[in-house]
This record gives structure tokens, C-alpha cells and sequence, in this order.
């Protein structure tokens, strides 16, 4: 252990975990912003990609038959970004000393980036310009992220957090439909697309900032050094094998949810056989319909968990029903079974965020370092994004000739999630 370390360790609890009910004003903004924060993230995301790529497509930038690959190359750079920035930013809000907090100036200026990204992304005249917008619109907005989920562990007792969590879920799945729809009416006009929800959101996260009741640091941490900044990117899995467990469960079920949401695009072109022109459409409805099935699972689970004081059994027999509903993407011949199908994932998935992040929360190694063990966290959320992609724009090349094999690649994912509920059993630290 360095001196740094020493010294750090020895100061290492300048906060108390919350005990008083969080303040209704925080928990109002807190919903709001990750609401219109996902609006503006998620629709070019889910929709924009895909339009962008066959608007490079239709240009002559890329190849007809290189669609897929270019989702699977813009989609994994960004993740990459993405990784990177959630685990700095978390550690660098944790150990910022500001007379405004730790949090504050991140979640503006990192709002602020996504959206300057947005705008390169949205007038790239090729491939390459529109990956360099995406991985920084991925800096920016995980930059904005790891300080701002942070501010739970922070500012919501334990008894509040199934509860808060389950909502702020919710707020994230209305954003992603709010985004999708926003996608879908400016399909024509790119830059207004990209740019103009992450100018409001911009706004929203100013108003958070403000009502945001920030801790402020009583003491300047010890300067860090290269080994120790490396380290940010590491929790002992030994030391805190609870949280180990959790980090692979959220690795596997984000493996599969993205492994279909990744080329949701593709495949209903060309598995389901939908009309290019139709499947922002289809995709929208499609995400209605999920984000439906998704809100009234994810209130119960949460309210249910925070009144019995259990985590573990949520997590994982809806990690294990998402499973059932990858698998069954293989056997869909037709948009109306595709609705349904979504309103399964959407019961599933809504229970699991009800009651997931409340768990990761409890099982964190020290609350003085959320934001950075939150950050190592999300390398859970971000790696997928990076693998899924790579892995499955050439799985899907396997054994066919236009490139749908999505049979093998729904197996695969579909597998990932049921050993993502697996390890959840060994959890000890929560019910």
C-alpha cells in the first residue's frame, strides 16, 4: 500500500450513509432529468444509429452489404468510450473538491459534450466522422452518468431505494420511449434528431444540478499516483464477492438485452421481413408496448422488495424469464408476434430494474467511493455494448448467406442470461 493509499484509508469515511428519507425535491429532478437525459441518449441509440447508417448507406459511404459491421464498429467504439469515461468520471466526482460539490459540475458539462458530439454525429458525411461523434456523445453522457447515479447512494437510505430505484428505471424506459418516438417524427431531418432533445436535457440537468443537495469534500484527498488511478478500474472480487457476483449478473443480462437491441434494426428487417420504411414504426410501437408491460412490473417489484427486504429473488427470476424471451426471438415470424413477445421482455426487464440497482447499491464496498465503485460497475453495462456488437455481427454471418443467423445468436445471449441469474444465488450480503 502507498502513503497515498494509507492516508486515504485512514480518512476514508468522510460521509454517513443516509439514514433520513431523501429530499422530495431531489427525487422529483432526479426522475425528471433521467427522463429527458434518456430521451436525448436513447433515441439516437435505438433509432438513430440505424437511420444514420442507411442514410450512409443510401450516400454511397458505405457498403450495402456492410450495414451490419458498421453498427457492430460504430456500436463498439462507443461502448469502449463509454467504459472508460463511467469509471473515471465516477472516481474523479468522488474525489472533486469544489465548493459546489462533488457531483454538479460533471453532470452539466458532461450534458454539454453528448450534446456538441450530437452535432458531429448528425452532419458526419461518413463512417468514421460519425464514430468519433458517437464515442465522444458516449465521454460526454457517461461523464453526466457516474456522478449522477451516484447521487443515490449519497442521498436515498436503504428502506427508500427499491422504491426510488424502481421508479428511476421506469423514467429511463420512458426516456428511451420518449426518445424512439422523438426519432421516429425527425427521421428526416437528422441534425433535429440528434441535437434538439439533448439541448433540453441540457436545461433539465442545470435545474438538478441546482436542486441537487451536494456533498462538499472536508478535506482535499491525497494525490493519486499512475498505479492507483489504474486501479480505479479494479474491485477485489476476493474482498467483495457479493459485488463480484452482481457485476456479472448486470455483465450477462445487459449481454443479452443488447445482443437484441444492438441489431433490432437488422433483424426485423431481415428476419421478420419489415419494410425498411416501416421499422421506425414498428420499432416504436414495439417499445410502447415494452415500456408499458415495464412500468407497473417495475412499482410493484419495488415497492414489494423495500416491504419484505429482499433483493436476490426479483433479480433473479427475472433475469431468468428475459432469458425465456431472448430465446424465443428466434421463432418470430411476424410483427404481431414480435408485440407480443416485447410485452414479455418488458415484464421481465421491468421487474429487474425495479429491485437491481437497489441491490448493487446495498452490496457496494464503501459508500465514500460510489461513484467510482458505481463507475467500475457500469463497466458491466458498457463492456456488453462493446463484445455484443463485435461478437454478434459475426455470429450472424455464421451459416448463412444473407447474414441473419440470429437462431445461433439468440441461443447464445439467451444462454448468458440464465447463468446471469445463476450467480445471484451465492449473494450473501442481501436477501
Amino acid at each position: 500500500m502507498t502513503a497515498a493509499s494509507a492516508v486515504a484509508s485512514h480518512e476514508h469515511h468522510w460521509f454517513k450513509e443516509p439514514t433520513e428519507p431523501a429530499k422530495k425535491g431531489y427525487v422529483a429532478w432526479l426522475l425528471l432529468a433521467q427522463l429527458f437525459f434518456f430521451i436525448a441518449l436513447l433515441g439516437p441509440a435505438i433509432v438513430g444509429i440505424g437511420i444514420k447508417i442507411q442514410s450512409l448507406v443510401h450516400a454511397g459511404a458505405i457498403l450495402e452489404d456492410g450495414a451490419t459491421a458498421a453498427a457492430a464498429v460504430l456500436g463498439g467504439v462507443g461502448a469502449l468510450f463509454a467504459t472508460v469515461a463511467n469509471v473515471v468520471f465516477g472516481r474523479v466526482s468522488d474525489r472533486t473538491t469544489s465548493k459546489w460539490g462533488r457531483r454538479r459540475i460533471w453532470i452539466v458539462l458532461g450534458t454539454v459534450l453528448m450534446t456538441i458530439a450530437f452535432a458531429v454525429m448528425a452532419l458526419a458525411p461518413d463512417l468514421t466522422m460519425a464514430t468519433v461523434g458517437w464515442a465522444l456523445a458516449q465521454l460526454g453522457a457517461n461523464m453526466t452518468l457516474a456522478p449522477f447515479i451516484a447521487t443515490i447512494s449519497d442521498q436515498v437510505p436503504k428502506f427508500q431505494r427499491g422504491t426510488i430505484t424502481a421508479a428511476l428505471g421506469i423514467a429511463q424506459n420512458l426516456g428511451i420511449l420518449g426518445g424512439v418516438y422523438v426519432a421516429q417524427w425527425f427521421a428526416a431531418d437528422l441534425f433535429i434528431m440528434f441535437v434538439g432533445p439533448s439541448i433540453l436535457a441540457i436545461l433539465v440537468l442545470v435545474i438538478f444540478a441546482f436542486v441537487l443537495p451536494d456533498q462538499v469534500l472536508p478535506v482535499k484527498p491525497p494525490a493519486m499516483n499512475f498505479r492507483e488511478w489504474v486501479e480505479t478500474f479494479w474491485v477485489s472480487p476476493r474482498s467483495n464477492p457479493d459485488y463480484a457476483l452482481a457485476w456479472w449478473s448486470r455483465f450477462l443480462i445487459t449481454f443479452a438485452s443488447f445482443g437484441f437491441t444492438a441489431f433490432r434494426f437488422f433483424y426485423l428487417l431481415n428476419h421478420v421481413d419489415v419494410p425498411e420504411a416501416d421499422i421506425p414504426g414498428v420499432i416504436s410501437l414495439s417499445v410502447l408496448i415494452y415500456t408499458i408491460a415495464l412500468v407497473p412490473a417495475s412499482i410493484i417489484a419495488g415497492r414489494i422488495s423495500d416491504k419484505i427486504g429482499r433483493r436476490k429473488v426479483f433479480v433473479w427470476s427475472s433475469t431468468a424469464l428475459f432469458a425465456v424471451g431472448t430465446f424465443a426471438l428466434i421463432f418470430i415470424q411476424d410483427v404481431t408476434a414480435f408485440y407480443v413477445l416485447e410485452a414479455l421482455l418488458g415484464i421481465a426487464y421491468g421487474i429487474y430494474v425495479g429491485v437491481d440497482l437497489a441491490l448493487v447499491v446495498d452490496v457496494l464496498p464503501n459508500p465514500d467511493d460510489a461513484g467510482k465503485d458505481l463507475g467500475v460497475f457500469n463497466i458491466a453495462n458498457a463492456l456488453p455494448q462493446t463484445f455484443a456488437p463485435a461478437i454478434g455481427g459475426f455470429v450472424v454471418y455464421v451459416g448463412s448467406a444473407n447474414g441473419s443467423n440470429y437462431a445461433l445468436w439468440f441461443s447464445v445471449c439467451a444462454v448468458a442470461a440464465l447463468i446471469g441469474a445463476a450467480v445471484i444465488f451465492p449473494i450473501k450480503k442481501v436477501r
